[in-house]
């Protein structure tokens, strides 16, 4: 369990100040020129020895995405954008960090930005995000003011500049690509890959996405140590992580833990357990929407970190933890999820445009029964032509979802298309 003086974001639930003296207080903004002193490489060998990988869902190690920033300018400025669009169901741990704790941001998009010769950061805040923005915007002001950033920020000789961006509310401009369009002012549409940002991002220039976690605890791990950051969880699965659990616990919460943590240690020390006690569990979605859920005999023995979660053909995700108890109707909680992927497809790609329509409409039929047996294998075969064959992720995101459904659940499915034809439905709880 981690100790309350591990925790990176020491004012995740609002009790402190959160302006920039409360943040002083708490030992942010500390020493921060010094660690900007030890130079670019430092920095990025550093955040690679940590173990980092980042938050935003994919989990690629946060150290080697930065050293794909070309050392030397061929001209071009650099950029890093801060991917602050959490539009993935069930999420909502970087809005606690910048709602209640913005400076760790502020500060970590600085030495950030410092790290691979950034001339600018831009955070692209999701539309929905309103308060958010403003205690974000009240932060950069008050970083600006005291001159930790901006022109010779913290008297370091570098200058960075840094900027807020709304969305609109689109799911899609949390795709990094779609993001940098939006950014530029043109629609959220994928760009294919390669080039990849580090070659040719924003407005055609080098740029590295990260996500808000991945940003904020920068700075504490280079003031504490690498070493002590990769001291949490398994090897591979380091440092601390934000876990946002909703659903059918007693007492939903976002909590800073340590990685590997299991989940049901997570639930029952942090949620007061699920409702109705463990064996009332039936499925757990362990990172937001987009990634196939586990069944209650693998939740027993749940580890929450990107590699045993991968191996149960699940995935970590986000750390959206999703929990389901048996009065729950899986079939119509991932329809909804289906409904959610289809509005939100931004219909570039074929397979998506048509697929998660098709997908929807199918999953419709099958939550009241009106299908038949062979339509559940037929929806697996199309959800492996989606997966894949998309530019973006946004097409596996559909598919993944309605995998898990019919992995662990085809029983169900199976019973419930037998109870239509038997004229039984009316004993079901869906109906």
């Amino acid at each position: 369990m981690l100790k309350d003086q591990d925790r990176i974001f020491t004012n995740l639930y609002g009790m402190h100040d959160r302006s920039l003296k409360g943040a002083m207080a708490r030992g942010h903004w500390d020493g921060t020129a010094g660690i900007l002193a030890n130079g670019r490489d430092w920095i990025v060998e550093q955040v690679k020895a940590s173990g980092l990988r980042g938050r935003g869902g994919a989990g690629f190690p946060t150290g080697l995405k930065w050293s794909f920033m070309p050392k030397a300018s061929d001209g071009r400025p650099a950029y890093l954008v801060v991917n602050a669009d959490e539009s993935e169901p069930g999420t909502c741990k970087d809005r606690e960090i910048m709602r209640h704790d913005p400076h760790t941001l502020v500060e970590g998009c600085l030495i950030a930005g410092f790290a691979m010769g950034a001339v600018a950061g831009y955070i692209y805040i999701r539309g929905e995000y309103i308060r958010e923005r403003e205690a974000l915007q009240a932060a950069i002001d008050e970083a600006y003011e005291a001159g930790l950033i901006g022109k010779n920020a913290c008297k370091s000789g570098y200058d960075f500049d840094l900027y807020l961006a709304h969305g609109a509310g689109a799911y899609i401009c949390g795709e990094e690509t779609a993001l940098l369009e939006s950014l530029e002012g043109k629609k959220g549409m994928p760009r294919m890959k390669p080039p990849f940002p580090a070659g040719s991002g924003l407005y055609g220039c080098p740029t590295t996405v990260n996500n808000v976690e991945s940003i904020a605890v920068v700075p504490t791990i280079l003031r504490r140590g690498a070493s002590w950051f990769a001291g949490f969880g398994r090897p591979n699965n380091a440092g601390t992580k934000l876990f946002g659990i909703s659903g059918h616990v007693n007492n939903p919460c976002v909590v800073e833990e340590e990685m590997s943590i299991s989940l049901r240690e997570l639930l029952d020390r942090h949620c007061g357990g699920v409702r109705g006690g463990w064996k009332n569990l039936k499925a757990v979605i362990p990172g937001g929407s987009s990634v196939p859920m586990l069944n209650a005999a693998q939740c027993d023995e749940a580890i929450m970190d990107f590699d045993w979660l991968r191996e149960q053909r699940s995935g970590l995700g986000t750390a959206a933890v999703i929990v389901m108890d048996q009065s729950t109707d899986v079939i119509k909680a991932i329809w909804r999820l289906s409904k959610f992927y289809k509005h939100e497809s931004c219909g570039q790609c074929t397979p998506c445009r048509e697929g998660t329509g098709w997908m929807m409409r199918v999953m419709d039929r099958l939550v009241r029964g009106e299908a038949e047996i062979e339509e559940i294998d037929m929806l697996l075969s199309v959800t492996k032509q989606v997966e894949g064959h998309t530019i973006c992720a946004l097409g596996d995101a559909a598919a993944w979802p309605i995998q898990g459904l019919v992995r662990q659940f085809r029983e169900e499915i199976e019973d419930r298309i037998k109870a239509r034809k038997t004229g039984r439905m009316g004993a079901m709880a869906a109906e």
